[in-house]
């Protein structure tokens, strides 16, 4: 992308920014993990976020959720978590998906799943119990006979904003959105 894409201009903010805003209407606390440039990225995070800096963020995202929730105080008996790349994610979704009480709940949108993801206690901290050497799909596929899908209608579910041309796309559907 060519800068932090937490850092991404996004509905009068940033893509931290409205994710942050975006979870913090239904979550406590919300945490925010950083890795490649993470002083500069916490230094710039929203005052709302707990930080949490993943120095083994090349592993890849097993190990950013295990920094997440080793900054908090005590695991809650659920934890939401998303990726800053779908900073479109609706509050109503994060609502719809806090009401399951399934041990794993992800959002599915025109028979697609996407993010953010809510899980119980127990597999958080089995996650957290897992070699950064594996995979969060590894523990998720465990459960797999426990997810329950919530269909929402909500497109940024799907977003994963990996380039400038996806980039431009979501700048252009927030434009025709308005």
């Amino acid at each position: 992308m060519g800068s932090p894409k937490a850092l991404l201009p996004f509905r009068g903010g940033t893509f931290l920014s409205v994710v942050a805003d975006t979870l913090g209407t239904h979550c406590s606390p919300v945490v925010g993990v950083f890795g490649a440039q993470a002083a500069r990225l916490m230094a710039q995070a929203p005052a709302s976020l707990i930080p949490a800096a993943n120095p083994l963020w090349e592993q890849g995202m097993l190990t950013s959720l295990q920094a997440g929730l080793r900054a908090m105080a005590e695991l809650p008996e659920r934890v939401l978590f998303t990726l800053v790349d779908h900073p479109s994610i609706a509050a109503d979704t994060v609502r719809l998906l806090l009401q399951s009480s399934a041990v794993i709940a992800i959002p599915r949108f025109a028979g697609k799943r996407g993010h953010p993801v809510v899980i119980h206690r127990a597999i958080a901290q089995e996650i957290l119990d897992e070699p950064v050497t594996s995979k969060l799909n590894t523990v998720i596929d465990r459960h797999a006979a426990a997810i329950h899908y919530v269909d929402v209608d909500d497109a940024g579910i799907r977003d994963d904003i990996d380039d400038p041309a996806l980039y431009k796309d979501l700048l252009a559907r927030e434009v025709a959105r308005v």
